[in-house]
């Protein structure tokens, strides 16, 4: 049995966030969080917080929606454009965009959006 990369797990997650399976999408990015350091970590920790900001507002939590959702910003906001293979300022600003409407009441928290590979 091969030990499974960092790389790998962040891959795992990425697809599984495109799934609509932030939980476990969550669980794959904590093993790449956990072997990562510096700002990696951070970058990790922002992408954690985001998708299970969006389990929060599926489930109806839209307080602990913002708390998490701010606390991922602030560590992802700073990033570049594109980052580690994906379009994150397309991410930040979708994602910006899903919670405000879910938080106002205009729309619903099942169709979030996905994680676009950079350069595609």
């Amino acid at each position: 049995m091969t030990a499974t990369s960092t790389a790998e797990h962040f891959e795992e997650g990425i697809n599984l966030f495109n799934a609509g399976r932030f939980f476990e999408c969550h669980e794959a990015w904590e093993q790449a969080w956990l072997r990562s350091s510096g700002a990696e970590k951070l970058f990790y920790q922002g992408m954690i917080q985001a998708a299970v900001a969006i389990l929060h507002a599926q489930r109806g939590n839209l307080a602990g929606s913002r708390t998490l959702w701010t606390k991922a910003i602030a560590k992802l906001g700073p990033l570049p454009t594109e980052h580690m293979g994906i379009a994150l300022n397309e991410l930040r600003r979708d994602l910006e965009r899903f919670f405000e409407t879910v938080w106002k009441g205009g729309g619903s928290a099942d169709c979030p959006p996905r994680i676009r590979r950079a350069g595609r």
